[in-house]
């Protein structure tokens, strides 16, 4: 039996791995994932021995909180509520006003800054320490979580990161406390020098410092915290809440819910498809993109399979179900999200895994040194001195600052370059990745079709052709046809009013221009009609897809309609691969599409046909051998990939989900700038080692100083273990602050201008045989600087491979003087 539970109080990577740890040492669990970020945890067990009260009860002995969680493809899935933020944004505003404050009262006297007279001079030294004790109260009350946290995990024996940040700043507030009484003993007792000693023996400003600025990292964190259940959120508002259902001869609109497995339900123009099912009448095209990835409708007719959330761009047609409620292709996806998102392990970082070992020896060393200085004759006031010193220097803010100062640093830089990290996780794993699965569709490709040939045929002008097509296609609402009238319109080509008009499905339409016989289609469509063409292969060979145009039963010419290849993306994949990553290009588009776009950007593992579940699985394959994947997308259907992927980017201008399924989001829908974010990851990751490789060594370095070591010769006092922590927390902010000089990679655009130079394609016309393509390849190839000509005159084109840039000029009087016409050179 499996169950999901969420836990509360979990704050690092050493909090789930105790809580996993608690729970598998029950009898009967099989398999435990714990999920810091979304704070939840997946648990299979034998049922006959353990119950979900159970597993329950061993989370809360641990020193956390647990309960069970519904299941999201049934109910609204859990959403972390946005007051955690809300109150985090508070204790921040809070922490800082009055730290602002204490800043001011505590070390205003360095810079010579003015003082109520209330607050200068010994005589004044309770005032004083009682002003920074009050302004240090509200910040320890409004942070008192790390407390509750920090010392509840002590007594359990889990030490974790808000324990070093609830023992420091408690060792600095406990003994400024200290200072406090004695200086009121001091002035009671008329004793100055005891004043003039612990007025500057007050820490209240490392107490407070500490709180506020680990609440500020944490607060940046936590905006990621939601991502999950957003997407899973997403998924089930694509599914329509109604369905409209053939029940006794009638139509009635029913909740969705309620439809069952054999019911009729009918889409009109316009509307979701709210279960999955068969086609028994009728025919529309579906926009299946949010499933599939395919960027272009699908056809469908009779006996034909329709999936949930696909959508009607026209057509009306009714099917049975066969799929219903959960067991529909979007509620399988829902379910794939939330299980990808729920078994990602958390990032351990290195000061977690430290922790449970720091603190308690950090504790122990300060007790050993009160202990030791007692039996060595010293009086209590030094031994205590020497103790809390051990407790202040030992102050976890470097450690706690070497790993989210880096991350936010490293964000900053990222978003400058239009890549957006939505965890510090993210940042942290990325550095690792071997392995990238791309996307196709709005991925590789512009993510829309656009004309990329026009051929002309029977000695019609491309201009005819055009109008033609505009005439026809202005009146069809198919994606293809658009963008041909998108085209037509950006090359202000003439319209002619067509009559007759008829959309035959999946074949094309026809019409009547000026009372002649006009067809648009496939060569399905022309053979039924017995019009004589020969079918054009290069271009579906090239991943195209052809429209043919006939007017008067004689072909007019060919366009060719694809969805095209970003301009970066064959330089990112170059990129990857010379980084020692491997390139994978999954799709749902058929084998020559996507043999066509790989071979474009020089990708060489390709995957293809396949299903959103089927992507997840070819992840978690990837995985199984050994990679650490990253994979790209930008679509619905990329959802469960993103989140079973090690890191998950997004393209910019992709769906809602898909980002919120993903970890990275790149702004501007660019490839590079995923070679951008794999890049600055090592570089973070390289800094937090640095950092914390200076935390740890002052620690090495300072406690042994501040036990009293080398005592007479140099002994530390609190106030200067609390000044050389300080200068450990600037050491790692400085260096952190180094990242802003990384410098992002830019495709060279001097080289991709070179590279069009190089290559240049004549559209010709009047080449009607074989004889005629090498008559104009013999006039190209003797021009000086023309190195190859491939001339065809089935496609009307001559692809040309240059040495050195020639002028179109020269190249258009070549072709006409062998006899032919140059329509256009690109």
């Amino acid at each position: 039996m499996q169950s999901r539970f969420n836990v509360t109080g979990m704050s690092c990577a050493a909090c789930s791995a105790h809580v996993e740890k608690a729970v598998k040492q029950l009898d009967g669990i099989q398999n435990v994932e714990v999920n810091l970020l979304t704070g939840s945890m997946t648990a299979d067990f034998n049922e006959n021995i353990l119950s979900d009260d159970d597993i329950i009860n061993a989370v809360i002995s641990a020193g956390y909180g647990a309960s069970s969680a519904k299941k999201a493809q049934s109910n609204e899935p859990t959403k972390t509520s946005d007051d955690e933020v809300k109150q985090m944004k508070f204790r921040i505003s809070v922490s800082f006003v009055f730290l602002a404050i204490l800043m001011y009262i505590s070390m205003g006297h360095m810079i010579n800054a003015p003082l109520p007279s209330f607050l200068t001079g010994a005589e004044n030294g309770v005032s004083f320490a009682l002003t920074q004790f009050l302004l240090t109260l509200p910040i320890v009350i409004v942070n008192k979580k790390y407390y509750i946290s920090g010392f509840k995990s002590l007594i359990h024996k889990a030490p974790a990161m808000d324990t070093l940040i609830a023992v420091g700043s408690s060792a600095a507030l406990i003994y400024s406390i200290f200072a406090l009484y004695q200086i009121g003993y001091g002035l009671g007792h008329n004793n100055m020098d005891l004043v003039h000693h612990y007025v500057h023996d007050l820490y209240f400003e490392s107490a407070a410092m500490i709180l506020t600025l680990v609440t500020l990292g944490k607060y940046l964190e936590s905006r990621a915290k939601n991502q999950t259940t957003e997407a899973i959120s997403k998924l089930m508002n694509l599914r329509p809440q109604t369905a409209t259902v053939i029940r006794d001869d009638k139509e009635i609109t029913i909740p969705i819910d309620s439809v069952v497995i054999g019911d009729i339900v009918v889409v009109r123009a316009g509307q979701s498809v709210p279960v999955d099912g068969t086609i028994i009448s009728g025919n529309a095209v579906l926009d299946e993109s949010a499933l599939t990835g395919e960027s272009l409708p699908v056809d469908k007719t009779i006996n034909d399979t329709v999936i949930s959330a696909s959508i009607s761009k026209g057509g009306y047609f009714t099917f049975k179900a066969t799929k219903v409620g959960n067991d529909t292709t979007l509620s399988q996806m829902i379910k794939l999200v939330e299980d990808a998102s729920a078994s990602k392990a958390p990032i351990a970082k290195l000061a977690d895994k430290v922790s449970g070992v720091f603190v308690p020896v950090v504790l122990l060393i300060a007790l050993a040194t009160f202990i030791i200085w007692l039996m060595l004759g010293k009086d209590f006031s030094f031994a205590l001195s020497s103790a809390i010193t051990v407790l202040v220097i030992s102050c976890p803010c470097a450690l706690g600052l070497a790993t989210p100062v880096a991350i936010m640093v490293g964000t900053g830089v990222g978003a400058k370059n239009g890549v957006i990290f939505r965890s510090a996780e993210a940042l942290e794993h990325l550095h690792s990745v071997n392995a990238v699965v791309l996307d196709k569709t709005g991925t590789i490709t512009e993510g829309k079709p656009v004309v990329t040939d026009i051929i002309t045929a029977n000695n019609f002008t491309q201009n005819e052709l055009l109008e033609l097509a505009y005439s026809l296609e202005a009146l069809s609402e198919h994606p293809l046809a658009q963008a041909i009238v998108n085209y037509c319109k950006d090359k202000n080509i003439k319209i002619t009013k067509a009559d007759n008009f008829e959309t035959l499905s999946g074949k094309g339409i026809t019409a009547n221009i000026d009372n002649i016989f006009c067809v648009s289609g496939n060569i399905k469509l022309f053979n039924e009609l017995g019009i004589q063409i020969t079918e054009n292969t290069e271009l579906a060979n090239q991943g195209k897809t052809p429209l043919y145009f006939a007017k008067d039963n004689k072909l007019v010419g060919i366009i060719a309609v694809a969805d095209a290849v970003k301009t970066n993306s064959g330089f990112a994949v170059d990129t990857l691969e010379k980084m020692g990553i491997s390139v994978t290009m999954l799709t749902g588009d058929n084998q020559k599409t996507a043999n066509a776009i790989a071979q474009s950007v020089n990708i060489k593992n390709v995957i293809y046909e396949v299903m959103p579940q089927d992507k997840e699985k070819h992840i978690k394959s990837l995985q199984e051998s050994g990679k650490t994947v990253a994979m790209i997308g930008d679509g619905i259907n990329d959802a469960p990939a993103l989140a079973r992927a090690d890191v998950g980017i997004a393209i910019g201008a992709g769906t809602d989900i898909a980002i919120e399924s993903a970890d990275i989001v790149l702004m501007k829908s660019d490839l590079v700038d995923a070679v951008n974010a794999i890049l600055l990851s090592k570089n973070v990751i390289r800094n937090i080692k640095q950092n914390l490789f200076w935390a740890f060594i002052y620690n090495c370095i300072g406690i042994p100083l501040a036990a009293g070591i080398f005592s007479p010769a140099l002994r530390l006092t609190p106030m200067f273990g609390a000044a050389a922590m300080s200068l450990s927390s600037v050491c790692v902010v400085m260096n952190a602050l180094r990242l802003n000089g990384f410098k992002a990679i830019k495709n060279n655009k001097t080289i991709v201008k070179e590279d069009v130079k190089m290559k240049k394609t004549i559209k010709i016309e009047g080449m009607m045989c074989p004889r005629c393509s090498g008559h104009v390849k013999d006039a190209l190839i003797k021009l000086d600087g023309v190195s190859n000509a491939e001339v065809s005159h089935e496609t009307g084109l001559a692809e040309l491979t240059l040495d050195k840039d020639i002028s179109n000029d020269i190249l258009s009087k070549a072709v006409t003087d062998a006899g032919y016409d140059v329509v256009e050179i690109l």
